[in-house]
């Protein structure tokens, strides 16, 4: 198979064996051939300017400029305590009572559920 293949740099035509970039020595390479390299750490792209070498740059994003916090990792979610006494329940998301304005969980988010001191009482218990 000799068919002619266009080379999608240099635009020039080549055979199935010399239509990689490095086989036929392509001029025109460097504009397909970009690849950005990424932090381990923080999953920052890191822009690598030509002629650089990508790990000496990465290294000195690590060194200098990385975003990467340790106590991130084991950051708690569930920070939001239930401010109904004898309540231990942790929620994600703050649900605040629009009445009494308190911090509760799911069960106690109502206000008939956590005898609330808010300015207006509910008239039912629908």
């Amino acid at each position: 198979d000799f068919l002619p293949l266009k080379c999608d740099a240099c635009g020039e035509v080549f055979c199935k064996d010399h239509i990689r970039y490095d086989d036929h020595k392509c001029s025109s390479a460097y504009k397909k051939n970009v690849q950005v390299p990424v932090c381990p750490l923080c999953n920052a792209p890191i822009p690598v300017q030509k002629g650089e070498i990508p790990d000496i740059v990465v290294g000195a994003h690590m060194d200098k400029d990385c975003k990467y916090n340790p106590a991130q990792q084991k950051q708690r979610i569930f920070t939001n305590k239930c401010s109904k006494p004898g309540c231990k329940r942790k929620e994600m998301m703050k649900v605040v009572c629009e009445q009494c304005g308190g911090n509760f969980c799911i069960k106690h988010r109502h206000p008939l559920d956590h005898d609330c001191k808010g300015s207006s009482h509910p008239t039912s218990k629908a």
